[in-house]
């Protein structure tokens, strides 16, 4: 009888069950015994009427697009552009290699949130609250909330200064417009996400072609284009600065949020083949997302670039250059090379920002929903996520003008920085426990990678904030007094961070979210490994449940 028993483990378990591997192998059901495992002719009659088995690789591939245009925005939000165009003016091509692998490093960190998605039918925000206590999770609600905040204030204040140029309506006027208008577009959701998904597509092409527009105008040479994106160098005053800054706007912490729920509206079979075939298929989509996002990137640096650099530049537009932002930009581009340029870079700007705020809006959904589950209607959480994003950039406008907007947009770039470990560090975690993701989980080559980028991205950030603060405290003209004021309260305030910091890095993780099969049942374990759900033998694929409160938010009737 033990024998019997040993067979049966031996036919049903994968090798690699025990061993060193972190996934499970798929299972070779084809030399089983009818008794024990489904025929042949019993799956290919499942397949005859499972639509997924009939679609070819590109149908299915198709169906998974979508969640990686809406992340990939985060790489061309206002904030972005500005940080490109003013590494461009000082420096010209030579950061471009920056750019590269900064959006390597994202490709990387945004995988790792897709995957915690697919693999646990939970976001991120929803296994932070499963995991850490009352405190703790009402304080990392209160930073990703501040995160969507100070990301949607360049998103909004950039569709502004796009209105400002093409209508001449006034900042404040265009900040109420972008939050009335994000709202009418997210109204497409009750139509589906999906065509909510390709309006997000449509406007990021609508950016390739408005700055391959510009490019075409200035025409940079193309051997300084691939020079400065393949040979890494920094020389000139203030290149590492601007380098770590365009580093540290490429990870956006509200991203992964957003990243891990968004594949939640995808229907997924329940296998580790099926999980592993969906992973795969939003690596691909974000990886080609992600490459547009690139070429755009490019193509505003090397824009802003060839114009700055230029031998014939007036000293009014030199100035302009040397102190480059999202509204001055458009007065230099259309003196150097004419109105319709500047029309051009104002409808990106507009593409840019419009779509932007869409997606700050998509994650202040997911993080209210999965930290605090409110039991309120969707479109009333929609309402009341898009008014808090909006209110900072609306006083600022009406009090500062277009100056004190630019400003705000400095200061939100260093809040993002200082919210980037309280998303990603409970990512890496997550994403390497086999508590949250069982069999799913990295393996040791992905945890080392992705904790060196994670933990490079955070030091960057950490760095660059810290750099920041330091030197506005010695330059500022503050009284004495005031800057040892300042110090007694912002230090102490430093250490917190930094032992919060430490805190989550290495807590243990103690709730357990993934529930392993009997080992001591090796047809449980096959079905588990197949996706299959019926204990009679019969064939029938199951489904990771299908997030429908992620899939449309609708207006009220």
């Amino acid at each position: 009888m033990g024998s019997l028993q040993q067979q049966a483990t031996d036919l049903a378990l994968p090798k690699s069950w025990g061993g060193g591997s972190n996934r499970i192998a798929a299972v070779n059901v084809e030399g089983s015994t009818p008794e024990s495992f489904p025929s042949n002719d019993n799956k290919n009659s499942d397949h005859n009427h499972d639509p997924d088995h009939e679609k070819p690789g590109w149908r299915k591939f198709l169906s998974f697009v979508g969640p990686g245009f809406l992340v990939s925005l985060a790489y061309l939000d206002p904030g972005n552009l500005e940080t490109d165009m003013q590494a461009g003016a000082n420096h010209g091509y030579e950061l471009l290699w920056v750019v590269l692998i900064g959006l390597v490093f994202a490709l990387i960190i945004q995988s790792l949130a897709a995957n915690l998605g697919v693999s646990t039918g939970k976001h991120l925000s929803e296994l932070c609250k499963a995991e850490y206590p009352v405190l703790i999770k009402y304080c990392l609600w209160l930073l990703a909330e501040l995160a969507v905040i100070a990301a949607d204030i360049p998103e909004v204040i950039g569709t502004a200064f796009a209105l400002n140029i093409l209508f001449h309506v006034p900042v404040w006027a265009g900040v109420l417009c972008t939050g009335l208008s994000t709202l009418l577009l997210l109204s497409l959701q009750r139509y589906g996400i999906r065509k909510l998904e390709m309006l997000i597509a449509v406007m990021v092409f609508v950016m390739a072609a408005c700055f391959f527009g510009e490019m075409s105008y200035v025409k940079p040479p193309a051997t300084g284009v691939l020079k400065g994106m393949f040979v890494p160098k920094l020389s000139g005053q203030g290149a590492t600065g601007d380098a770590i800054a365009l580093l540290g706007a490429l990870v956006m912490p509200h991203n992964l949020f957003l990243h891990s729920a968004l594949v939640l509206s995808r229907k997924v079979p329940n296998s580790v083949r099926g999980i592993n075939a969906a992973c795969r298929y939003f690596l691909m989509e974000s990886g080609f997302a992600l490459f547009v996002a690139f070429l755009i990137n490019v193509a505003v640096v090397s824009v802003t670039g060839t114009v700055c650099l230029a031998d014939n530049l007036s000293s009014e537009d030199q100035d302009r250059c040397s102190n480059l932002t999202l509204d001055s930009a458009s007065f230099m581009l259309q003196h150097v090379l004419g109105k319709s340029s500047s029309t051009l870079y104002a409808v990106a700007l507009l593409a840019s920002g419009q779509s932007s705020t869409i997606t700050g809006t998509y994650a202040g959904q997911f993080i209210m929903q999965g930290f605090l589950d409110l039991k309120m209607k969707k479109w009333v959480r929609n309402l009341m996520t898009r008014s808090i994003a909006i209110t900072p950039s609306l006083i600022v406008s009406i009090i500062g003008g277009s100056q004190g907007a630019g400003r705000l947009i400095i200061i939100a770039s260093m809040i993002l920085s200082f919210e980037l470990p309280f998303a990603l560090i409970p990512l890496l975690k997550f994403s390497s426990s086999s508590t949250k993701m069982g069999p799913y989980k990295n393996s040791i080559y992905i945890i080392v990678i992705s904790w060196i980028l994670g933990l490079g991205i955070i030091g960057i950030n950490v760095y660059y904030l810290s750099t920041a603060f330091v030197g506005w405290l010695i330059h500022n003209d503050l009284p004495k007094v005031g800057n040892v004021f300042i110090g007694i309260i912002v230090f102490p305030l430093m250490a917190i961070y930094i032992l919060s910091v430490i805190y989550l890095t290495f807590r243990k993780d103690t709730v357990v979210t993934y529930i392993e099969p009997d080992k001591n049942d090796p047809t449980a374990q096959a079905r588990m490994e197949s996706g299959l759900s019926n204990l009679d033998g019969s064939f029938r694929a199951d489904n990771v449940p299908y997030r429908q409160d992620l899939a449309d938010i609708p207006l009220p009737e």
